[in-house]
């Protein structure tokens, strides 16, 4: 079955042309149109903070010019989708990474500097003059794409072993962690191990009732997860945008079509997919929307 089609593609595209960013409609044109990726890494440097690291809404979430964990993933994202992430872009960003990671070798989601510029109520930010600790939820989400393309730093040995000692001492989590948990462990170079600790993560998210079985009726056999925004639920593609991914392991074959077949259902009139969490500020959805019907066209058409 092929739920991502070309009229799907399309409508996604008119909408990501209308109202995404520059880097959105960058990338959009060279996953969809075949575009030249130069224009995907020159939308990305704009982002670029003075110090290194990636800033400026990039991770529509964490604004202003200083440089955010929280905003490497999009930035590695960005890289490897335009067949740029090497040596030289994940080595630079590794040696910014350790000049603001914790002592236990994992990066911080978001550091004191932000505390000056604007930023979700719910985002905790560190107090100035204090050691920030590392944690899973940044750490994992850039250790896995750094590991699939091959990178080696000294920094990412230690957020390896970071990511190992987090994920074995979760007890209670959330799907945010988890999905976190799941880049590492989708790119971990001990397989064996890291298949043993996705399928313990999935009993996990089971017991705790953290992805329905039926996207139509969510409340049967799952609670939103506190500190989430009402109807936030994160179902089983968001576990498992890929086959390969270990996610997919959890979920039968009849979660797994209901649950893809939900997300092809929520393209909306006009052409994009809904975003679910707080929205804090009037441009979150306008920013957030164009990348989050990319990632649903990835997801439909990795499936497919």
């Amino acid at each position: 079955m092929t739920r991502a089609d070309a009229e799907t593609i399309a409508r996604a595209g008119h909408f990501i042309r209308l109202t995404g960013r520059v880097l959105e409609q960058r990338l959009y044109g060279h996953h969809f149109e075949g575009a030249d990726p130069a224009g995907v890494r020159a939308a990305l440097e704009a982002y670029r903070a003075p110090d290194g690291g990636f800033a400026f809404g990039l991770e529509p979430d964490v604004r202003g010019p200083a440089g955010q964990p929280l905003a490497v993933p999009s930035a590695l994202r960005v890289l490897a989708a335009a067949g740029q992430l090497d040596a030289g872009t994940g080595g630079a960003l590794c040696d910014w990474l350790a000049s603001v990671s914790g002592p236990a070798g994992g990066a911080p989601s978001v550091l004191p500097s932000l505390a000056a510029y604007p930023h979700p109520p719910f985002l905790p930010v560190p107090a100035a003059d204090t050691d920030v600790p590392g944690d899973l939820l940044a750490t994992g989400q850039i250790a896995g794409p750094l590991l699939a393309h091959g990178i080696a730093h000294p920094w990412l040995d230690g957020a390896v072993a970071f990511c190992w000692a987090a994920i074995d001492a979760l007890d209670r989590t959330h799907p945010y962690e988890v999905r976190a948990a799941l880049d590492f462990l989708d790119h971990a170079p001990d397989r064996h191990r890291a298949v043993r600790a996705a399928d313990r993560l999935g009993r996990l998210v089971r017991e705790q009732g953290l992805v329905p079985s039926d996207p139509s009726d969510p409340t049967a056999d799952a609670a939103i997860a506190p500190g989430y925004a009402a109807g936030e639920w994160t179902y089983a593609h968001d576990y498992a945008p890929a086959p390969d991914s270990l996610a997919a392991r959890w979920f039968t074959d009849r979660e797994l079509t209901r649950s893809l077949d939900f997300l092809a259902g929520r393209q909306g009139d006009d052409g994009g997919w809904p975003i679910t969490y707080v929205q804090w500020a009037p441009n979150t959805a306008m920013e957030a929307r164009p990348a989050i019907t990319l990632h649903a066209l990835h997801t439909l058409t990795a499936w497919d």
